[in-house]
């Protein structure tokens, strides 16, 4: 019979791959933990984990084991939490999985939101690529994820998915703000800051691009701030969602150029694992990121000027901004058709 503390000693080690390493991170002597893996293998009949010169890694047995040590454990904390809400208590503890362009920037105010609404509960994020978070959360390392562009996968359950338009991001000033809306290859003439390959928004650029196109960044960065940054000076341009950037725009520090095309979208996507319930802080967590993720696109849709720039402050200054919009619409179409100004 396999006890809590070996459980956890058993999962540390094969996270870490080194008994010293789980050791410092569970606060306990590695000795403890070796002789806890040397009487389960001797219970098993089985080696658990394969001595290598930089570590240790799980044999097949202890894959199995593994599986079942963490199924094991996920359960016992839904039991906890589950109790936890019959005593109207808010403990818990929720892990989410996401991309490094939600982690630096709308996902801070939900995280926010979350812990003044529910303070006791924790909140563990972990950052990877598509392909990390799906397993992730299948994986039970992650109970929800929120993710852009996910496959169909059966170890996932759809929560929501939302549509949100991609742009070029730059300076107010800057040449592209004479169009309404832009192509790709407007942008390949000026330096651009774009997202690393294998990152979803890198993608999205290079599938809107024209074929045999060369896209040759000036800058490569996953974080979004740094991007922002660097499209406030002309003329560089970078491309983000047009939530990414509501504050920016906003303040009038940035505009947002949508891309043409049905395709210049990327699909938000909400996910938690297929098997099993969510705990019920991980029900609140998923809530929380939808209820915030409508009303951002519900924002977009009440205020359509943002794309260049500040939001009018009166009735007066509204009027005097919309006719400055469509004056720059009227001369964007007359360029496009090849007429004067």
């Amino acid at each position: 019979m396999l006890h809590g503390r070996a459980l956890r000693y058993i999962d540390e080690v094969a996270r870490q791959g080194s008994i010293r390493r789980a050791a410092k991170e569970l606060n306990v002597a590695a000795s403890a933990i070796n002789r806890h893996i040397l009487e389960l293998e001797e219970e098993m009949g089985a080696p658990l984990f394969e001595r290598m010169p930089r570590g240790l890694k799980l044999t097949s047995p202890g894959e199995i084991l593994v599986a079942h040590i963490r199924e094991t454990l996920r359960a016992h904390e839904k039991m906890k939490a589950e109790i936890a809400g019959l005593r109207g208590l808010s403990h818990g503890r929720v892990a989410i999985a996401t991309m490094a362009t939600l982690a630096s920037g709308r996902l801070a105010e939900v995280v926010a939101d979350f812990r003044e609404a529910h303070p006791h509960v924790e909140l563990e994020l972990t950052v990877s690529d598509r392909g990390g978070v799906m397993d992730l959360v299948a994986g039970g390392g992650a109970e929800i994820a929120l993710a852009y562009n996910l496959p169909q996968d059966p170890r996932l359950a759809r929560v929501a998915e939302y549509q949100h338009r991609l742009g070029a991001v730059v300076a107010p000033d800057h040449p592209l703000t004479a169009k309404a809306s832009v192509r790709v290859s407007d942008c390949l003439l000026y330096p651009m800051v774009l997202a690393p390959r294998g990152i979803s928004l890198r993608e999205a650029v290079e599938t809107l691009a024209p074929a045999h196109a060369a896209i040759e960044p000036m800058v490569e960065t996953n974080s979004m701030e740094l991007m922002k940054r660097l499209t406030r000076r002309v003329p560089h341009v970078t491309f983000l969602n047009r939530v990414d950037v509501d504050q920016e725009l906003r303040d009038g520090d940035l505009a947002f150029l949508p891309l043409q095309g049905a395709a210049g979208r990327q699909r938000l996507t909400l996910v938690h694992r297929a098997r099993g319930t969510l705990s019920p802080a991980a029900s609140r967590a998923v809530l929380r990121l939808h209820r915030h993720v409508a009303a951002q696109l519900a924002q977009q849709r009440r205020h359509p000027l943002g794309r260049f720039g500040r939001q009018p402050v009166d009735q007066d200054a509204r009027r005097a901004v919309e006719g400055f919009h469509d004056a720059l619409d009227r001369h964007a179409e007359t360029q496009r058709d090849g007429g004067g100004p």
